[in-house]
């Protein structure tokens, strides 16, 4: 009997990507059915779906579900789930569908047809009351706002068969990994006792130290990166993939470290999104979700460490998956490395504080990075793919985004 923890709703792993003679012909019946064109970030919805991480959603939310999310962490059904999971559609589009007609839904930027979906609800809904509530603020500068207002006006609900997952596999490989592989991987391993560290950024100084400090504890860690669409200036996902590769064959013991990546794009919301980062990963076997400083939050949208004291404010039984908060880490020029505010006795002006941000700051300006920074393999790769992009690319910046993962 497995001794990871169970699958989001206590059941099994539920993946509805179609294989075989189903998915054959539902992609040939799919060819004829009106489309419905999704948003970068429904299509990593729909994937997340399809391989299982979403478990156990069977497509897109309706209104008392979005509702029961926005308001009260809870979906109609009382399933806990922090974020809404939904589609939109423009009005034309909207207003050509009837309520239990079947859709064929295609990804906006490649065309491909990614899955179909049974429409059982059409509904409009107040955006800025979501993004009060998930995001805290309306403000269109926050890129997960800015998803939010931008998208079409009508919501489409319904179970979904998914039909692909993109070109995900084609571009990341072994990366790629499904729920049901990270969990056969960790019984291979004779892992049960497993922390994921939820990254969009190559891993600095302060995030070895964090993987590092779950190590000690844990059976092993789930570096865990987002294959997704990021905000302008971020690393794309095979740079990250490299410098990560690097640094765990460098500086972790063996057997320690699986790197895997997953397909959703970064909503930035913050604490709600922890608990959406704990929610999944519990899906893809993670006792543990690491949570430091700023955890998927951009600008100064949220405190520091909001996205731990989340955690408290649930029920104990949401989630099987839980945080394991560490103290806001940096380099201590006494202490001569790695340290955290429970640990070092020194003061400020001792201490250098790490962050993606400023790393991609300094990068982007030609500057090379401090040891204190950065292992000088990962600065190897980062600093080659700089010199790789042009001046209109290469976009300084701001350092007020001070997000840690």
């Amino acid at each position: 009997m497995s001794k990871l923890v169970r699958p989001h709703g206590g059941g099994e792993l539920k993946p509805l990507l179609l294989t075989g003679a189903a998915l054959a012909a539902e992609k040939t019946r799919a060819a004829s059915l009106p489309k419905v064109k999704m948003t970068s970030r429904e299509t990593g919805d729909l994937i997340m779906m399809g391989i299982g991480g979403f478990t156990p959603l069977e497509g897109y939310m309706t209104h008392a579900d979005w509702e029961g999310v926005c308001d009260g962490y809870k979906m109609a059904n009382g399933l806990f789930w922090p974020i809404p999971v939904t589609l939109s559609a423009d009005e034309v589009t909207a207003q050509s569908i009837k309520v239990g007609d079947d859709v064929a839904l295609v990804d906006g930027e490649s065309g491909e047809i990614m899955g179909t979906m049974t429409i059982t609800e059409k509904y409009a809904i107040d955006k800025a009351h979501e993004c009060m509530q998930v995001y805290k603020t309306t403000d269109l500068e926050h890129p997960g706002v800015k998803m939010v207002m931008d998208q079409g006006q009508v919501n489409l609900a319904g179970p979904v068969k998914v039909l692909s997952t993109g070109t995900f596999k084609e571009e990341y490989g072994d990366q790629f990994m499904t729920p049901a592989e990270t969990r056969a991987a960790f019984e291979k391993m004779g892992w049960s006792k497993i922390a994921a560290f939820q990254t969009r950024n190559p891993m600095h100084r302060s995030h070895e130290y964090l993987a590092k400090i779950a190590i000690e504890t844990m059976d092993g860690v789930l570096v865990h990166s987002l294959l997704g669409a990021l905000k302008p200036g971020d690393i794309p996902a095979e740079v990250r993939s490299e410098a990560i590769s690097v640094l765990v064959e460098n500086y972790f013991a063996p057997n320690t470290v699986i790197q895997a990546g997953y397909p959703l794009d970064m909503r930035y919301a913050g604490p709600r999104e922890a608990l959406l980062h704990a929610l999944f990963r519990q899906n893809y076997g993670c006792s543990h979700l690491i949570v430091g400083r700023d955890h998927a939050g951009v600008g100064d949208y949220y405190g520091p460490f909001d996205a731990q004291k989340i955690f408290d404010e649930i029920p104990k039984d949401a989630l099987e998956t839980k945080n394991m908060n560490i103290d806001w880490t940096f380099w201590c020029n006494k202490c001569g490395g790695m340290a955290s505010q429970r640990t070092c006795p020194h003061t400020k002006d001792d201490r250098i504080l790490l962050s993606g941000t400023k790393v991609r700051s300094m990068l982007s300006e030609g500057q090379d990075l401090p040891v204190e920074f950065s292992r000088p393999e990962v600065a190897k790769v980062l600093q080659k793919y700089y010199a790789g992009l042009s001046s209109e690319q290469n976009v300084k910046v701001e350092l007020k985004g001070h997000s840690a993962a």
